[in-house]
């Protein structure tokens, strides 16, 4: 009986030591899977959009089998260092705040951040016209950030996911929200749900929330990685590639200036 268990963990042992080294070489990947048009989840459970398909080519790149994992946003940069996955790749803005914890790879898109409210809605998108109002963002993001210094007079709701943002805006739970002007459009503003609202006011001017554009995030001992990724992003845009990608989800060329 006692053979019989030791030799039943030796082959356990060897399986395990043989699943590790086919997936030694995987780039795990953390997504957030709730932001159209940049991730989504299809009713059969397979991941979509533009940082989807961005990361599996960057993952190609570096020759790395792709390994996507979901992360509920506000927990991301806390998964990353608890090494559940080894880079972030969720739209995340790089801010001077985030870098105090993470390193980030150059920017892969930069577009800027706006208000949306009902069309004509009777106050104006400055802190005068806000106050009072309810605005809504999704908790620990950028726009929060901008939200709290830009309007402080505003009622501020927080939400967990950006769509539960929309679905509130939608109803009229909320006078107005913020969130990237980009993800708005495709993915509020052009629907049915979101005829008879629009942008309220320009784009924010706010560098020290909003930060330089978004970028994958890892760990700061992790240079190699955040190299290696940075010098895909760099051949994705130069070879042609990165036109292919974005032209599948917009109508514009979303890197930026």
């Amino acid at each position: 009986m006692k053979f019989k268990k030791l030799a039943g963990l030796a082959i356990a042992g060897l399986l395990a030591l043989a699943v590790t080294s086919v997936n030694a070489d995987a780039l795990r990947v953390g997504v957030e899977g709730a932001y159209p048009p940049f991730s989504w989840k299809e009713a059969d459970g397979s991941l979509k959009g533009f940082d989807i398909d961005f990361a599996h080519e960057v993952c190609k790149r570096l020759d790395r089998e792709c390994v996507l994992i979901e992360q509920e946003w506000d927990g991301m940069i806390p998964a990353l260092l608890a090494r559940k996955f080894d880079t972030i790749i969720a739209s995340m803005s790089i801010t001077e705040e985030r870098k105090k914890k993470v390193d980030f790879t150059v920017k892969y898109y930069n577009t800027p951040a706006k208000l949306v409210a009902k069309k004509n809605p009777g106050f104006e998108g400055t802190a005068a016209g806000l106050d009072g109002k309810r605005l809504g963002v999704q908790r620990a993001t950028t726009h929060q950030c901008s939200a709290e210094k830009l309007y402080p007079g505003a009622e501020l709701v927080l939400y967990a996911t950006q769509d539960e943002v929309w679905q509130d805006l939608g109803s009229g739970r909320l006078d107005a929200q913020l969130s990237d002007s980009l993800q708005a459009y495709e993915g509020f503003l052009v629907l049915d749900v979101g005829q008879g609202f629009d942008f309220l006011g320009g784009a924010l001017d706010d560098v020290e929330c909003q930060g330089v554009g978004a970028g994958f995030a890892v760990r700061k001992e992790d240079s190699e990685l955040r190299d290696a990724l940075s010098k895909a992003i760099g051949d994705i845009r130069a070879d042609g590639t990165y036109k292919v990608i974005n032209d599948q989800y917009f109508g514009v060329d979303i890197y930026g200036g």
